[in-house]
């Protein structure tokens, strides 16, 4: 895996963007390199026993925790079904585990996703919507903008009627540094379509995912 992902990226709707590649690549020698110099910076000597593997660990989990920016969102919900007798009611997927890092301090984010949507013509198997949870968060986030590219890219190759995401999380940058404040939840939510203009249908699904 070769890092130097920008912001840039290829714009979606609302103004959502998936990362692209650099010209200027990093290589993992390269990475290696770096983590050997934050272990420096910290008063740490990396050619000690326990820390001489450490760099090449490090860029491996990265390369795991950040999985994500080599995905594409249309290849996982490509996959779908049409034969559905004519269903339309909602489609929930409650309590979806999630793991993500912080843009700015690169601390984890660690919550828990609901998604649900409204079948137009198709559904898309359970596990490819855990699946584009993952993608997402296994990139560099904030939480709002991965909420909001989780609905928007549902929306964007299901076409449904409506679409609904809400995340509750925990973000480590504020439990383990500055203000220190522990078990303390962030809650966002994307409404699409029926979700949003129909408030009873809203309320339907705030009470599924809080029972």
């Amino acid at each position: 895996m070769t890092f130097g992902a920008t912001e840039a990226g290829i714009p979606l709707q609302n103004g959502i963007h998936d990362p692209v590649k650099d010209d200027d690549d990093v290589s993992q020698a390269e990475a290696e390199q770096a983590v050997r110099n934050l272990l420096r910076w910290i008063g740490e000597d990396p050619r000690r026993e326990g820390l001489a593997d450490t760099p090449k660990r490090v860029v491996r989990a990265f390369a795991e925790w950040f999985s994500g920016y080599n995905g594409v969102p249309g290849d996982i919900l490509s996959k779908n079904f049409g034969e559905v007798n004519g269903y339309r009611d909602m489609v929930l997927l409650r309590g979806i585990r999630l793991e993500s890092y912080c843009e700015h301090h690169l601390a984890p984010i660690i919550g828990t996703a609901h998604i649900a949507y409204l079948p137009n013509e198709k559904v898309v198997g359970i596990s490819k919507l855990a699946r584009l949870v993952d993608l997402y968060s296994k990139r560099l986030q904030i939480q709002e903008r991965l909420t909001a590219q989780i609905a928007n890219s549902l929306n964007d190759e299901l076409k449904p009627r409506g679409v609904a995401v809400m995340i509750c999380a925990e973000h480590q940058c504020m439990s383990t540094r500055g203000v220190r404040k522990h078990g303390v939840d962030t809650i966002t939510s994307e409404f699409i379509g029926e979700f949003e203009t129909d408030k009873c249908l809203q309320s339907r699904f705030w009470h599924s995912v809080e029972d």
